[in-house]
């Protein structure tokens, strides 16, 4: 008969002399499922007065015997968005109040939206009464379906050269027939406030270089990260996915703040094994659910940037929303979590409006 995970937990390894790494070996795993850990693996959200099951060493002295302090599991760090942003809106709002008092302006923002897909007017829309409610100015041009790229790269040329506009957001996506990349190279670098610019990405990438703006996904990823006091340099972290607008940028931040990164993708091999070494997880797949809980490490720090409709027969709407994360499996092993929504979500919008005060700072050179 099996002995129960007490009994192994309790039982002594060997009268007078340290384990055998054979012994150890099997023990680990097992300790492992039934998520117990050794202080080290305890995630940077751990406070000691909390509850947890910890395994103690007893110096693996004469005696060698490992004991287990059984309590109950502690409770996830919950990451909110929500909160976050608010606090950057409520800073931006005060610093263009200074800036509008000391030198007359007012940072403005242009978007251009091209066809009447519902969930792009919806993201302008929110945008535009973002905008509002820091003391933005926002300039709306929307186009029908059928637009020429021509009518398009007419628009952003007037941006381009007109100084009540700090920032020119290009809403994506753009109709089949009209060339992505070429109308965002058309954006003048110094109001990429997307941060799409292929130059900008490219300083983003290079060591000693500045970028002038950054992607606002991944921006605002970092950005929660240093909110909760999470230390990213020396720890291993693995983006999901790397796509030019999250994953791939993502990756060169982490990288900037000095963590070692690896990104999974669709061709990875074992994706899980690699999940499962690292101390920060940021994805952004969009495949709902599709981190489980075994792919996490015991303390790891979660921000799950996918924003995923799933059949709902319960709600009203008849979906709702998940994120590219487990989040019932991976809150009971992650030290910390964004959920979805409310997590990364209203961190985009925040960093784009704090890009467009970035941006008008710079061009009028105000400190």
């Amino acid at each position: 008969m099996a002995s129960s995970p007490t009994t192994m937990m309790k039982m002594k390894l060997n009268d007078s002399s340290p384990p055998s790494s054979t012994a150890a070996a099997r023990l680990l795993p097992l300790l492992r499922r039934h998520h117990i850990h050794f202080p080290s693996s305890v995630g940077p959200f751990h406070n000691p007065s909390s509850p947890r099951t910890i395994i103690t060493r007893s110096a693996f002295s004469s005696s060698s015997v490992i004991t287990a302090a059984m309590t109950s599991e502690t409770s996830v760090k919950v990451i909110d968005g929500k909160k976050v942003a608010k606090d950057i809106r409520d800073e931006i709002t005060a610093e263009i109040s200074r800036m509008k008092d000391l030198i007359g302006v007012v940072p403005g923002l242009a978007v251009i939206l091209v066809g009447e897909r519902k969930d792009s007017a919806t993201y302008v829309r929110n945008k535009k009464k973002a905008c509002e409610a820091v003391g933005i100015k926002s300039y709306e041009v929307c186009l029908p379906e059928n637009s020429t790229e021509e009518e398009v790269l007419k628009y952003i040329s007037g941006f381009n050269d007109d100084p009540i506009v700090h920032g020119i957001l290009v809403q994506l996506p753009l109709p089949s027939h009209m060339n992505e990349q070429k109308i965002l190279n058309a954006v003048c670098i110094e109001k990429d406030v997307d941060g799409f610019h292929p130059l900008n990405i490219g300083r983003l990438a290079m060591r000693g270089r500045e970028p002038l703006f950054v992607p606002c996904t991944p921006k605002g990823c970092i950005e929660l990260l240093h909110r909760y006091n999470v230390e990213i340099k020396g720890k291993r972290a693995v983006v999901v996915g790397r796509s030019n607008i999250v994953g791939m940028p993502a990756a060169l931040l982490l990288q900037r703040e000095d963590a070692t990164v690896s990104i999974v993708h669709s061709r990875t091999k074992n994706p899980e094994e690699i999940t499962r070494q690292a101390d920060i997880i940021i994805s952004a797949v969009g495949q709902p659910n599709m981190v489980r809980g075994s792919w996490v490490k015991p303390g790891a720090v979660i921000i799950d940037v996918g924003i995923n409709p799933v059949e709902d027969t319960t709600n009203p709407r008849g979906y709702r929303l998940v994120g590219d994360v487990c989040y019932e499996e991976a809150s009971k092993i992650a030290s910390a979590i964004t959920p979805v929504p409310g997590g990364v979500g209203p961190m985009t919008i925040a960093m784009l409006l704090s890009n467009t005060l970035l941006s008008a700072k710079r061009i009028h050179n105000f400190k």
